[in-house]
């Protein structure tokens, strides 16, 4: 059997506040109430998951365009480490360029979505998620 969804944490990598609300007020709205952290980019992300304040299992939300540390450098960073090469991140992002879209899968990610101006992006994310959760087996 798959583990309870809300065991997982959910680690948003996301610097704009507005995105952050919307991504909150969806998943409250679909009775999702995994405990989510946020980083407001990359490196902050790291240290997060190296000083062990986000413990497996967990998934990753992902941004492509941010300050510091972007979500590409992430990736690279994520998937040269010793013990967090296996972590599962799904982009989402309003970046649509091939480059980054071709970059991020080749970082292993687990799927890239676009942030839409409806609204309707985030609510289909969170749906994909949601069946996600309860039918695979994450790393502890």
């Amino acid at each position: 059997m798959a583990q309870s969804e809300d065991a997982i944490t959910i680690l948003l990598v996301e610097d704009d506040d507005v995105d952050v609300m919307s991504i909150q007020r969806t998943l409250k709205k679909h009775r999702i109430a995994n405990t989510l952290v946020r980083a407001k980019h990359g490196k902050e992300a790291m240290d997060f998951l190296e000083k062990d304040i986000v413990k497996k299992p967990y998934i990753i939300l992902l941004d492509i365009n941010m300050p510091v540390m972007n979500g590409i450098e992430f990736l690279e960073t994520i998937r040269s480490h010793k013990t967090l090469h296996d972590s599962t991140i799904f982009v989402l992002t309003t970046s649509s360029a091939d480059e980054d879209i071709t970059k991020a899968y080749n970082q292993h990610i687990a799927g890239y979505f676009l942030k839409c101006e409806t609204g309707s992006s985030v609510t289909n994310v969170v749906n994909v998620l949601g069946g996600y959760w309860k039918i695979v087996h994450l790393p502890k």
